[in-house]
């Protein structure tokens, strides 16, 4: 089920993003700063969308980049139907995501129904949980500009570290918190699936997560199961 929240006022939620201490500037938020990625993934990209036959974008790093080798046969049997594009490249933090999206250029030729995207865990080591969160919003709002007939679904940021009280946990269940905010139950929304990756005391077994970070092909079947009734859905 989707959790659907009212869409917060550009300006008020960009104020609880990056609000400044009393007798401080505002600072730019380093999360949505436009990193080149000008590489042989992105100009690949370039050639494929050329064709604009995409129904559906998944738009991520190296996680959605894996639907290509551990998730292909998920992917095969659930997206490929929906003439979905696989737009993840490893390493992508948001800013790389926010560059391919407007000097990049990759969605200049098509007209997709409807995004997926799960992009923050490459930010987790140098920003906050309110910076990456700004710059799932930048990207949310960017593609809103660009294709505004394209509904959007945001996944949280999925859990990693197999231990269950790891600070890192902590920390994305507080940047997902505030990603949440961001459905409108109309043409953005919002989803967490995390725990279906995870056992019954939080940990994550290596069935699941390799190395506790990127998906087996069990885990991209989980994903698969988890959200294509909800691309049905908006891509109808």
């Amino acid at each position: 089920m989707f959790v659907r929240r009212l869409l917060l006022a550009s300006p008020i939620l960009a104020l609880c993003l990056i609000a400044p201490a009393a007798g401080e500037e505002a600072k730019p938020n380093p999360a949505t700063k436009l990193l080149n990625r000008d590489i042989a993934r992105h100009k690949q990209f370039l050639k494929i969308v050329a064709k604009g036959d995409a129904g559906v974008i998944f738009l991520g790093d190296s996680i959605t980049h894996g639907w290509e080798g551990n998730g292909r046969k998920a992917w095969a049997e659930n997206f490929a139907p929906l003439k979905a594009v696989n737009l993840g490249i490893g390493g992508d933090q948001t800013g790389h995501v926010l560059w391919r999206i407007t000097e990049g250029k990759e969605l200049e030729p098509i007209k997709p129904k409807a995004a997926v995207i799960m992009i923050g865990t490459n930010n987790m080591g140098g920003h906050s949980a309110e910076q990456i969160a700004g710059g799932v919003e930048a990207i949310v709002k960017e593609l809103r500009k660009q294709k505004p007939n394209m509904k959007i679904l945001v996944l949280g940021i999925f859990p990693r570290s197999p231990n269950a009280k790891d600070r890192i946990r902590d920390k994305i269940k507080a940047t997902n918190a505030i990603i949440a905010k961001l459905a409108d139950g109309k043409m953005v929304f919002y989803k967490d699936i995390g725990e279906k990756f995870l056992e019954p005391d939080g940990s994550l077994d290596k069935k699941i997560m390799p190395d506790y970070l990127h998906l087996s092909p069990k885990g991209y079947e989980i994903w698969a199961s988890a959200i294509k009734d909800d691309l049905q859905k908006l891509t109808n």
